[in-house]
């Protein structure tokens, strides 16, 4: 699994992405479909149009990573919709969590975070 402690960003590209792209290519989209930097201290998730295949690419100072999960069998991941001007999707952690799960990353019935105001 993704170590995420010095993750600052999770960005999913809309739509289906072909899984025979590299790195290259993912970094191509990230920078010129996504606008933004494949540099920074992101992941961009990718899926497939079967859904049952995603790639996430991540820099990890000196070079890229490529990871890459299949899933055996009739599973799916629950790969959001998204508006077609959509260039990316920003989710928290916990959403990418649910998305590895196999869960909707829009839960319904999910606690919501509270950031707790002190005076």
């Amino acid at each position: 699994m993704i170590n995420l402690k010095n993750i600052d960003n999770i960005y999913i590209a809309p739509g289906y992405t072909d899984m025979r792209k590299s790195i290259d290519s993912c970094s191509a989209i990230v920078q010129h479909s996504m606008y933004l930097d494949p540099f920074s201290k992101s992941i961009f998730i990718f899926c497939n149009k079967k859904k049952n295949t995603i790639q996430i690419l991540e820099w990890d100072g000196n070079g890229f990573w490529l990871h890459k999960k299949k899933l055996i069998g009739k599973d799916k991941f629950r790969w959001p919709k998204c508006d077609e001007k959509m260039t990316s999707l920003l989710i928290d952690k916990r959403q990418l969590e649910w998305l590895l799960d196999g869960l909707d990353i829009h839960q319904k019935y999910a606690h919501h975070t509270m950031t707790p105001v002190i005076i």
